[in-house]
């Protein structure tokens, strides 16, 4: 009998134990202090913003959603591809081999961006026809990725297009623009010459915009994968290259190129992008480039144009968890892209898709969208804070808390067009403990915002109603009111001692918000 009561207790002691490891993986705690001040928030997230290509500029739909994006968290830069492609229209031969500039369409887009207070970080690509050295083509709107038949045609006609930018817009305002020298040179989709050929591009293409201006920036490699970092950097160190920034672009899968949306990928851990952009800092920092600005001008979850991450729950605390870790190793980080109109892979065909979008072809903002809104109303001052998924800052108006949870699923067992194509019903993950301390007494009113399975989750909702191929204005009426934004709590307290402390209940990949606004 003491045998058994014995070995009961022992479980006993050991369930304990188990309860008691769980309840302590459960419970998060965050605290800070409003007298410890980590420094200036970065604001690497709203550098720059991605787009398709030029001439999707010129489109209706593409410029509402844009003017929704700057009202709701203005971006300074928009890159693209495309400026140089047929398209466009910018160059063309008469019959003797004489060039025809035409800026026609590149005013008005640009004059578009000018109206919402957006600056083009150029992208130099891809080539236009008649000045292509072959026939090779890129995505759907076919963008010709041959080098040039005539590196001597191909400069005159960056000096020619640098010296229109400065004459329409000015010295000053050209002056605070990027150049970029092509797109993704290491993979041969993008670009039929090999590193030498890019190296020989860039040398070119960098010498004719400084000969316009020795102040205007120009950079590169614009690579896939972080690659060629190094040995671009010794090309131009050794050839006297000019370079002004460094530009690459990460994603969080090793298959980075799908030109049609065909193929297939797993996720890899969610630390693999910010240890990625780190590692390419401390290459630039071995070398004498160190004090250059590095830009990822692509960044996401995934590259696909077709996986559905894109329009999950899951996508916004991935890019606030990425942005947060690569925070002072870049200057610049371009969330690919701003919007579902995109057609690298043919015009969509379904309302969600697996777009890159922060909205969907019907204006329906998706997770990350709120994200990114989160992003722009925290404040300009960071506080210190032990936690390694949130972020608290102050202003004038008060204080704010930015907290998330972070899970995907093991990269070893699914692909991202198998798991996250279906509603996905997140499970409770435990509670997190908010302690601000040292406030400023008073009066405040506290609002709580957020993204997760079934708030501002436009793409579950969508799931219920039956993933239909198109919806209705009433469905599309229903979808918009599933993502408005509005806060889920808005209550007025008093901190009298400067002290406060509340406690969420957390699930799975979901993303809070919380305002104290000084009354």
């Amino acid at each position: 009998m003491k045998k058994v009561v014995k070995t009961r207790n022992l479980l006993m002691l050991f369930l304990l134990g188990v309860l008691s490891v769980h309840s302590a993986m459960a419970q998060r705690i965050i605290t800070a202090d409003a007298n410890k001040v980590r420094g200036l928030r970065s604001t690497m997230y709203n550098e720059c913003i991605g787009a398709g290509r030029a001439e999707e500029g010129l489109r209706a739909d593409w410029q509402q959603q844009l003017q929704i994006v700057q009202k709701t968290m203005p971006f300074k830069y928009i890159r693209f591809h495309g400026l140089l492609c047929d398209e466009m229209h910018i160059y063309t031969e008469d019959s003797t081999g004489r060039a025809i500039y035409n800026w026609q369409y590149l005013d008005r887009l640009y004059d578009f961006l000018q109206s919402v207070h957006l600056k083009p970080f150029v992208e130099l690509g891809f080539m236009p026809p008649a000045l292509a050295s072959g026939t090779q083509t890129v995505f759907w709107w076919k963008g010709n990725v041959t080098p040039p038949k005539s590196y001597q045609k191909w400069s005159d006609m960056i000096v020619a297009l640098v010296k229109h930018l400065q004459e329409r817009y000015g010295v000053a305002e050209v002056k605070s623009w990027y150049f970029e020298v092509w797109n993704e040179p290491n993979l041969g989709g993008f670009f039929a010459g090999n590193q030498a050929e890019y190296f020989k591009l860039y040398q070119y293409t960098a010498n004719a915009v400084k000969s316009v201006s020795s102040d205007y920036r120009v950079g590169g490699p614009a690579t896939a994968k972080n690659e060629w970092i190094k040995a671009f950097l010794n090309f131009c160190s050794t050839n006297h290259v000019p370079l002004d920034f460094v530009s690459t672009h990460g994603y969080n899968t090793l298959f980075v190129f799908d030109e049609f949306g065909k193929g297939k990928r797993k996720l890899l851990a969610t630390d693999y992008l910010y240890k990625n952009v780190r590692y390419v800092r401390r290459v630039m920092d071995s070398t004498v480039y160190k004090n250059l600005p590095l830009h990822y001008t692509e960044f996401n979850s995934s590259p696909s144009s077709r996986d559905p991450i894109h329009d999950t729950y899951q996508n916004a605390p991935y890019i606030l968890n990425t942005l947060k870790h690569a925070a002072g190793a870049a200057e610049s980080m371009s969330y690919w892209t701003f919007t579902d109109v995109f057609e690298e892979s043919g015009p969509a065909v379904t309302p969600f898709h697996g777009g890159f979008g922060l909205l969907n072809l019907q204006d329906i903002k998706k997770p990350t969208f709120f994200a990114y809104q989160f992003l722009s109303e925290l404040g300009k001052t960071e506080l210190a804070n032990a936690d390694s998924a949130s972020i608290i800052t102050k202003d004038d108006k008060g204080y704010q808390v930015l907290v998330w949870d972070l899970k995907f699923p093991k990269k070893e067992t699914v692909y991202d067009e198998d798991h996250f194509k279906d509603e996905l019903p997140a499970k409770a993950d435990g509670t997190v403990s908010i302690s601000l301390n040292h406030l400023s007494p008073g009066k405040y009113r506290v609002e709580v915002y957020q993204t997760g399975y079934q708030q501002n989750d436009a793409f579950s909702a969508y799931h219920q109603m039956g993933s239909p191929s198109y919806i209705n204005p009433e469905q599309e009426k229903l979808l918009k009111s599933k993502a408005t934004g509005k806060a889920i709590s808005s209550t007025l307290v008093t901190i009298p001692k400067g002290n406060y402390q509340t406690k969420l209940s957390i699930r799975d990949n979901d993303v809070f918000f919380i305002k104290l606004i000084k009354l």
